[in-house]
């Protein structure tokens, strides 16, 4: 794979949405904030000013951050992948034959992977580790807490409206 990031286009569109709410809703409140802060008077010891400042600054950064996402990364339509093998954008489901529980994860972009919500970035340990194999391949991944050993119970490529 080449060094530009991936992004599925369900990664994509939620980057998007999240881009607009602090364009639209959060750069307006603290503009607003500014305001208020900068009518109280002397600026260099208005508590209200310093910390609009700080939160306009943090603000700026995470929409530029942001936008660098969107356009650098590579966006990859799921819904048009068939394979038999673990490839970017696969749900994957797996089972833990030491502990007998079931899992399913999304192989995702980096900047989409959410373990909470089963999505784990292709450049985790776990991502590394199932790309390029099949249905019933057992695979080991080297965890920061240890070696864990799954085995592949299935591989589905969904649509992204999902």
């Amino acid at each position: 794979m080449n060094d530009q990031p991936l992004l599925t286009v369900e990664g994509k569109i939620q980057i998007e949405k999240e881009l607009e709410n602090l364009i639209r809703v959060e750069r307006e409140a603290i503009k607003k904030a500014l305001a208020e802060a900068r009518a109280l008077g002397d600026l260099k010891e208005n508590a209200e000013y310093i910390s609009a400042k700080e939160k306009q600054s943090h603000l700026e950064g995470k929409i530029a951050e942001l936008q660098n996402v969107l356009n650098t990364s590579r966006i990859i339509d799921v819904s048009n992948i068939s394979s038999t093998k673990v490839v970017f954008g696969a749900t994957v489901t797996l089972t833990d034959p030491e502990k007998g529980t079931t899992v399913t994860y999304q192989i995702v972009g980096n900047d989409e992977a959410d373990i909470k919500k089963g999505k784990v970035s292709y450049l985790s340990p776990l991502g590394k580790a199932l790309i390029g194999k099949e249905s019933g391949d057992v695979v080991l991944v080297r965890a920061p807490k240890g070696d864990i050993e799954y085995e592949i119970d299935s591989i589905k490529y969904r649509k992204n409206n999902s």
